[in-house]
């Protein structure tokens, strides 16, 4: 409690639920139970997610699902899984069910990710202020427009959730804090958090709350963005 009371309070690091966006990691039907890049844990926090993605939309609050796409040749796949790839496994690959979002987590309405949007790095709408980005490694700033993407959306605050802790979100965490966004992490709505992870976090100044507080912090900012909206811009 002492630290979480410490960065609230901080002027530099306390989050501004106004200007405030939420970060999904690599959550896709692949990563979840029985899928090909299933990644324990994930499937379980999906409903947390779910209600993280719904209180945003409620208060207008910009919404990125960062995820991966995988070409079927192996080009852009990370080192560590390319082998594979090229020897014929079918993961995260363009157009195939398990590269869309896990269900519920994109608004009733969205579109199914369009794989060549994606790869030419465009930030493809799927709702009022929400968008799906790819990103070609593990962190969700490198390579990508997502920093500038952020900016014009008058972000200076990050709520990340997702999957899976110790690769993409904890990557996507460290790079945010090094640009000077203001970090919230999930600890409920995020597949592989542990604790020596949970006291690194607040070592670098992320402010960790479960899904409840979240929504409970976000109330007073949902008439901040029913008034003002927040367009579905691209990147």
């Amino acid at each position: 409690m002492a630290a979480r009371e410490r960065i609230e309070a901080d002027p530099y690091v306390g989050p501004h639920w106004s200007s405030a966006a939420l970060i999904t990691i690599d959550t896709q039907c692949d990563t979840l139970d029985g899928g090909a890049l299933e990644v324990p844990g994930t499937s379980a926090v999906v409903p947390a997610m779910t209600r993280l993605s719904e209180g945003f939309r409620a208060a207008g609050r910009p919404i990125v699902h960062v995820v991966r796409v995988y070409e079927r040749d192996g080009s852009n796949v990370d080192s560590c899984r390319r082998a594979a790839v090229e020897a014929g496994a079918r993961m995260l690959g363009p157009g195939e069910a398990g590269t869309e979002l896990a269900p519920g987590l994109a608004p009733a309405a969205a579109p199914v990710l369009d794989p060549a949007a994606l790869l030419a790095g465009e930030a493809q709408p799927l709702g009022t202020a929400e968008w799906a980005l790819y990103k070609p490694r593990w962190g969700a700033f490198f390579g990508t427009r997502l920093e500038e993407h952020l900016r014009s959306q008058g972000v200076d605050t990050l709520v990340f959730c997702g999957c899976n802790f110790p690769n993409c979100p904890r990557t996507s965490i460290y790079e945010a804090s090094e640009r000077d966004f203001r970090v919230v992490v999930v600890s409920d709505a995020l597949s592989g958090l542990y604790e020596r992870g949970e006291r690194e976090l607040a070592g670098i100044g992320a402010l960790l709350l479960e899904t409840d507080e979240v929504l409970a912090a976000l109330g007073p900012a949902r008439l901040v963005g029913a008034a003002g909206g927040t367009g579905a811009a691209g990147s």
